[in-house]
Order: structure tokens, then C-alpha cells, then sequence
């Protein structure tokens, strides 16, 4: 399972003009069989790139010693710096980074006494609450507190420690658990430690410009693009760009000092404004959610759902403080309670039909009226995958919000997707209403 030194290669720090770069491995099984999602790697990711270190890759691998072994040698021959690991850390058979990590760097593997006995007083009070105690849990114990010869170690979030290991001619490898509130536990720790902190000295901070925009296509700005490129050079400034929440993100970054590279940022999002402010959502990256959120300072909003089935009520509530601004929600999925709790007229619903925007309309009254509300909120829609009809086809949706002052704000679109994309573009749509309806306008 060890690796010779000399076959790491060669580092970033020896290759000349370049910053400091990771690499980071995520490890489990269940990520490669589809039983979870990966969190770990896109938030070490964006943590890393914050403090101005360029990430190379994120490889994700299973709970195999030789394909870890393998990735950590993939991205030492890159060269990085830096690489972080998260997982295998446990007591069972299968958690094997440490060990690997320690044959990787050429380290002996030792049992840490202190951390031994650290380890054993977590675990006393676990068996206090849950009864279990004895030979399981102490072999347990044994193995977390064996760890690479040398290895700085991190006090556990929860019962493993975390490591960071300085690679003789080769990288910082920093070993963190997986379960990712250890992870982010664990991390202000592991970035104070002094081969970490070398590290940082010699990376300052990326500048960088998030901007985020709803309603323009990908294609529109992709043209913008080209043709800034063609009179500006931007080859400084690294530009990314992602549809996410149904909202087009793009993210500037470069190294301060670069000569030209903030000029030519500049440019860029000044040209960016000139031809799209009005589908600007925020230039620093406030996310909408906050923005939502600051605007309702002061406001009580009411909501009245069908399709979306509750989904902008929790969204909404997902924020702490929620309870100041949001009085209430109804999901009025049947038209009978439509008719009973918003006191939508029967009639109405027999001569549009449920989704409409009249009975959208009803239905924000009905709201505003019932929560005792200053701005209310209805969405009714045709979600599908059946239900559509020539007029009204499967993702149609019918959005309302009111306001106590007479204000009215509408939208009766058809959204892409399927079911579950209709929906939550159905829940992005009414966020952005909110937004305008309460955005001043000059």
C-alpha cells in the first residue's frame, strides 16, 4: 500500500508562475452507487477557492484502499499543493483513509495515546446514553487513534479525528470525516495549522464579481461573451456560468495584481449591465431568497397554493426570522377548498377552470383577506405529467400576488419540465414576483 516519495512528482510550489492548487478526493461507495449525493467536495471547493487556492480536480471514489491510493498519486502527479480527503475516517472495516494516506506519504502507522484517551471519554458518554460499552467499542477506539507517524491531528466533531499530513516532496494532504457537519467543523482547525498557513501565505484571495440574472438564456450571454472577448482581453479573468434555481449565474474571478485582469473585469460587467440590467438580479450575489427576505421586512405576506402543493411556503419559512413576515399559508389543491378556505366563488372556477388567471386572482384575494396580509401570493397550475389540454397544456401555471395597496402583479406561463421542474420553477417564478412587487422603483 506505500508509495515511495520519489514517485509523487513534482509539486505546484516547484512549478514556476502558478498559485497554489488543490485536489480533492471524496470517498464512499454509496456516491458512486447512486445512494447518496456528494456534499462534501463542492463545499471544500467553494471554501478552498474563497482563500484564493485554485482547485485542479474532485474525485470521487469508493471505499477501495488501491483506488484511493490511486487518486491521491492522480493528483499529486498533477501537481497540487494541496489535497483534501473526506470520508473513511470510522471504525469499520471499510474506513481506510488514514491508513492509506499514511502509506501514500511513507509514514508508519502509531497509535496516539492522548487522542486514544480523547476518543475513549467521547465514547464513554455515548455508552452512558445508549447502553452499548465492552471489547467493540474500545477496538473502535484503537482504531481511530492509529493515525500516519507525525500527523497533526484535529480534535473530533464527532468521534474521528482529522489529520493533516505534510507529504515529504509532495503535497499537504488534509484528512477530514465525512458526515459534512464534522467536515465543516473541523475546518477553521485544520486551516490553522502551520503547513496550512504556509500554504495561505502564498495565495492571496481571488477578487471576484458574482452576478445573477432571471429570465435571460444561456445563449444571450454566451454571446455577450464572445463579443466582449473579441475586444477585450480576458484571458485573466476566469468567468463561469450556471443555470441554478432557474437563475443564470455568472462568476468573475482573477488574481489582484494581474496586470490588465481587473480593467478587463470591469469592462466585462459593465458591458453585461448595459445589455441586460433588466434581468439583473444582484451583482454581489445576494441570493434571492435574502433579498426576498430583506423586502418583507415589515410585511405580511399570505400564500395560496395548488400545484406547488406548499413548496414556496417552505421555502419561504426556510429562513430564521421567517416568522416576522410570513402569517400563513393555505395549499388549496381541490377547488372545494378553494371555495371553503379562500372563498374563491364556485362559479368562478366552472366558468375559467381552476387553473386561471381569474381564479389565481381569487385565490390572492382570498389570501390576502384571510392572513390579514399586505401582500399575498397564489399559484395555480396544470404541474402534470396529465391534466394538460391544448389551452391549457402541462405546465401552465397561473401566478398572482396583491398587495394591500391595489398593486397586482401576473404571469401565466408555460414552464419546461417534468412534474418535479414545474414545480419548483413554479416556486423560483413566485420568489422573483415577490421581488419586483416590493423592489422600489425609481
Amino acid at each position: 500500500m506505500s508509495d515511495p516519495v520519489s514517485d509523487i512528482g513534482e509539486t505546484a510550489e516547484s512549478a514556476s508562475g502558478r498559485g497554489v492548487r488543490a485536489g480533492i478526493v471524496v470517498t464512499g461507495s454509496e456516491l458512486l452507487t447512486g445512494q447518496l449525493r456528494d456534499l462534501n467536495g463542492p463545499w471544500l471547493a467553494g471554501q478552498l477557492g474563497a482563500l484564493g487556492i485554485e482547485v485542479a480536480e474532485i474525485v470521487v471514489v469508493g471505499d477501495r484502499p488501491d483506488d484511493l491510493a490511486g487518486a491521491l498519486r492522480f493528483l499529486a502527479d498533477a501537481p497540487v499543493d494541496l489535497i483534501v480527503t473526506s470520508g473513511g475516517l470510522g471504525p469499520t472495516a471499510d474506513d481506510v483513509t488514514a491508513e492509506v494516506v499514511g502509506g501514500f506519504a511513507g509514514l508508519p502507522m502509531v497509535l496516539d495515546p492522548d487522542m486514544e484517551a480523547h476518543i475513549a471519554e467521547i465514547l464513554r458518554r455515548f455508552a452512558a446514553r445508549r447502553g452499548f460499552a465492552g471489547p467493540a467499542l474500545d477496538a473502535a477506539n484503537r482504531k481511530q487513534a492509529t493515525v500516519p507517524s507525525g500527523a497533526i491531528l484535529l480534535n473530533p466533531v464527532g468521534t474521528a479525528p482529522g489529520l493533516v499530513v505534510a507529504v515529504p516532496g509532495g503535497p499537504v494532504v488534509v484528512v477530514l470525516p465525512g458526515p459534512p457537519r464534522e467536515l465543516h467543523g473541523m475546518w477553521d482547525d485544520a486551516l490553522a495549522t502551520p503547513p496550512l498557513t504556509e500554504l495561505l501565505v502564498r495565495t492571496p484571495p481571488f477578487a471576484a464579481v458574482h452576478l445573477r440574472m432571471y429570465g435571460l438564456p444561456e445563449s444571450e450571454i454566451a454571446q455577450t461573451l464572445r463579443e466582449v472577448g473579441a475586444e477585450v482581453d480576458l484571458r485573466d479573468v476566469e468567468i463561469t456560468t450556471c443555470l441554478r434555481r432557474s437563475e443564470l449565474e455568472i462568476d468573475l474571478r482573477y488574481r489582484p495584481g494581474t496586470p490588465g485582469s481587473e480593467a478587463a473585469c470591469d469592462k466585462l460587467v459593465a458591458e453585461i449591465e448595459r445589455r441586460h440590467g433588466s434581468y439583473l438580479v444582484a451583482t454581489d450575489g445576494t441570493p434571492t431568497d435574502e433579498q426576498v427576505a430583506q423586502l418583507l421586512a415589515g410585511h405580511r405576506i399570505g400564500l395560496a397554493e395548488s400545484c406547488t402543493g406548499g413548496l414556496l411556503a417552505g421555502r419561504l419559512t426556510n429562513r430564521p426570522g421567517s416568522s416576522d413576515y410570513v402569517a400563513g399559508g393555505v395549499v388549496s389543491y381541490s377547488n372545494e377548498s378553494k371555495v371553503a378556505l379562500l372563498g374563491v366563488p364556485a362559479e368562478l372556477i366552472e366558468q375559467y377552470g381552476a387553473v386561471s388567471p381569474q381564479v389565481a386572482r381569487a385565490m390572492a384575494d382570498g389570501a390576502l383577506r384571510v392572513f390579514d396580509a399586505d401582500i399575498a401570493v397564489a399559484i395555480t397550475g396544470v404541474a402534470g405529467p396529465g391534466g394538460g389540454t391544448e389551452e391549457k397544456p402541462v405546465g401552465y401555471v397561473c401566478f398572482c400576488v396583491v398587495t394591500s395597496e391595489g398593486q397586482v402583479r401576473e404571469a401565466s406561463p408555460v414552464l419546461p419540465g417534468g412534474r418535479t421542474d414545474i414545480r419548483e420553477r413554479s416556486t423560483d417564478l413566485a420568489m422573483h414576483l415577490i421581488r419586483r412587487t416590493l423592489t422600489p422603483t425609481p
